[in-house]
């Protein structure tokens, strides 16, 4: 069960590069596995409290992050859309940097057609890109969270 738990979370890690494999789910998934097939009594309140706030933040940071940096860098709503569909058509094709290459031409072509102005559309591609690699650092650095606190709360049992 432990070799199953591992593997989930490396799945969580892996979804980083490939966005069609959900991430959170697959540490929640490593969690579960643990807590109903390995022991059921040392995950603490706090644990499953801290895990669901970390969740949030991290599905929330998704969409904000992107938008944010889209909007920053005078994107429309169209390229906002057309990032967040590029990214995951983008991990299909060429991945792992279709999911970079893909909402950054998408989104150029989708601001050219509206906006006519290849500085601004180029702009608005570069907030794509840093939106994703924003969301992208946010969603490593909780998963590291996330599975850190696992282990401690294992091993030493707050």
């Amino acid at each position: 069960m432990w070799l199953l738990v591992g593997l989930l979370f490396v799945l969580a890690f892996v979804s980083l590069v490939m966005p069609m494999i959900p991430g959170v789910l697959m540490i929640w998934a490593g969690f579960l596995v643990y807590h109903f097939l390995i022991d059921n009594t040392t995950l603490s309140w706090l644990f499953w409290l801290v895990m669901i706030i970390l969740t949030v933040i991290s599905l929330v940071s998704d969409y904000v992050a992107g938008s944010y940096f889209v909007k920053k860098y005078g994107g429309s709503q169209a390229g906002e859309i057309t990032a967040a569909i590029g990214v995951i058509v983008g991990s299909f094709i060429l991945p792992p940097f279709g999911i970079i290459v893909v909402p950054f031409i998408a989104v150029l072509l989708i601001e050219l057609l509206a906006t006519r102005n290849i500085r601004q559309a180029l702009q608005s591609s570069i907030g794509s890109l840093f939106g994703f690699l924003t969301s992208t650092m946010a969603k490593f650095l909780i998963l590291v969270l996330m599975v850190s606190w696992f282990f401690a709360d294992v091993y030493v049992n707050f």
